[in-house]
């Protein structure tokens, strides 16, 4: 039997697949499909102050082996979720990370607070979403804000902290180092790649947003890279995400460098997708007489130029 447990930092999940915020919602729908206890956690959908009611459709196109999407992080914000879902999320019997994004630093930190006097078993600082106009995606495109807003919100809270970080940057490696000077216990990369889709017929955006984030099996080979290339400038541990579909693609995950991976366009294609995928790694690693899932963590071994 393979251990397929792995540890974040203080946080021990049972196995390293967690369903990705924003293609999960909280739990609700999903958890009629399966049972939830069988997953390393759930990355709860981003959650804001205040409610938001996201962007105007139409907002999620399909693309060549992709997705493109412009929700614009709609949620019932922090006050409903405390009240409706959080308690939800507690019967399920996995790991609770919640996802929070904000306008300001203020309510980063406003969020933050709240949640640290919850039982929540991390929080998940979306510092990379390309649909709203300001605010996390402003702040997760500059090393020097990133590392100055993890830096607050670690003098609020004593929650493990992940960045989520987005690929539309420069230097994915000098934006992993700088939330790990401002105290994150994790990365997690990557976020959606900033896309546009277009109708030759109208001559406008498919997207009434005009653009979107573009995740899907488009997008692994860039994720990958990335995982590898912050593998080799960061000490904490790494979260990959970008087009996971299968077992294999998990793997490839973990040697690059991640210690567990989050699964999102894949839920949109099979409700079981999680399960799915977690069933196939756990086959794969038997195959391969691997006695523990993190013994691949970190095992790229590249070729000299």
């Amino acid at each position: 039997m393979v251990d397929l447990s792995t540890n974040i930092g203080c946080v021990r999940l049972a196995n390293p697949i967690l369903a990705a915020s924003g293609t999960f919602g909280f739990g609700r729908e999903m958890s009629l499909f399966q049972d939830l206890s069988g997953l390393g956690g759930i990355c709860a959908k981003g959650l804001t102050l205040l409610p938001r009611i996201g962007n105007p459709p139409p907002r999620v196109a399909e693309t060549a082996s992709g997705l493109l999407n412009s929700v614009g992080l709609q949620n019932p914000g922090l006050e409903a979720f405390l009240r409706e879902d959080l308690p939800f999320l507690q019967t399920l019997g996995c790991r609770i990370i919640v996802n929070i994004a904000g306008h300001s630093t203020d309510e980063y930190l406003e969020i933050c607070r709240r949640l640290d006097q919850t039982p929540v078993d991390a929080i998940e600082l979306n510092l990379s979403c390309p649909n709203v106009k300001e605010g996390c995606m402003l702040i997760g495109s500059n090393a020097r804000l990133t590392e100055r807003l993890v830096a607050e919100v670690r003098k609020v809270t004593a929650k493990p902290l992940w960045a989520k970080l987005t690929p539309n940057v420069t230097s994915i490696t000098d934006m992993a180092a700088s939330a790990e000077a401002g105290g994150a216990d994790a990365v997690v990369l990557i976020n959606t790649l900033l896309g546009l889709a277009i109708d030759y017929r109208t001559r406008r955006p498919v997207l009434r947003n005009n653009t979107g984030g573009l995740s899907g099996p488009a997008i692994k080979p860039v994720a990958l890279r990335m995982v590898a290339e912050a593998y080799r400038a960061v000490r904490i541990p790494i979260i990959g995400i970008g087009g996971i579909m299968n077992g294999a693609d998990v793997l490839e995950f973990l040697i690059a460098g991640a210690s567990a991976v989050e699964i999102g366009t894949a839920n949109l294609i099979s409700p079981t997708a999680c399960h799915d995928i977690l069933n196939q790694v756990k086959n794969l690693a038997e195959t391969e007489g691997i006695a523990r899932i993190s013994d691949y963590t970190g095992t790229l071994e590249l070729w000299n130029p």
